[in-house]
C-alpha cells in the first residue's frame, strides 16, 4: 500500500501529555554528549535562571516522535515503517524545555507527495505547555521508500 496522499493537511488531536523529568534530561544529555552543567546539575541550572534542569535543544525530538507515532501507526496512512528513512529535522524553540514541565503536542501532516517512486512526507509538531503556551515547533521530513 502506498502512502495516502489524502493525509496532506491532516491534523491529529494532541497526544498524551509528556512530563519532562530530570532523569529524562540527564540521560538524553549524556547520550548526545551535552555536557553543559545546566543539563545535569540543578544548582547550576537555577543559578542560570531556570526552574530546573534544561533539556538539550534536540530533546524535543523525544516528544515529537511520540506524537508522530499516531500518523505512522494509522493504518489508513499507508506507511510501512520498515521503509522509512529520516530525511531532515529542524527545531524552532520558543523557550527552553525544562524538567518539571508537562507538555502536549499536536501533529500536522503538512505535505505528502510522491517523487521517484518514493513518498516524501513533511510533518510539524507543535509542542505546548499545559497553559497552551508554545514551547517548540519540530519539523520533520520522512522518505518512505517505494517497492
Amino acid at each position: 500500500m502506498a502512502v495516502n496522499t489524502a493525509f496532506e493537511g491532516r491534523t491529529y488531536p494532541p497526544g498524551e501529555p509528556f512530563a519532562v523529568g530530570r532523569e529524562h534530561v540527564r540521560a538524553f544529555a549524556e547520550a548526545v554528549g551535552a555536557h553543559d552543567a545546566i543539563h545535569h546539575d540543578i544548582t547550576v541550572a537555577r543559578a542560570a535562571g531556570f526552574d530546573d534542569l534544561v533539556a538539550p535543544p534536540t530533546f524535543a525530538v523525544v516528544v515529537a516522535q511520540r506524537c508522530e507515532a499516531q500518523f505512522i501507526a494509522d493504518p489508513e496512512a499507508g506507511i510501512d515503517f520498515s521503509r522509512v528513512v529520516h530525511g531532515d529535522e529542524s527545531f524552532e524553540h520558543h523557550r527552553p524545555l525544562v524538567a518539571g514541565t508537562e507538555v502536549s503536542s499536536t501533529l500536522h501532516v503538512d505535505r505528502v507527495r510522491e517523487a521517484g517512486g518514493n513518498a516524501l512526507v513533511s510533518t510539524r509538531v507543535e509542542i505546548a505547555d499545559t497553559a497552551q503556551q508554545p514551547v517548540c515547533t519540530v519539523r520533520s521530513s520522512l522518505v518512505v521508500r517505494g517497492e
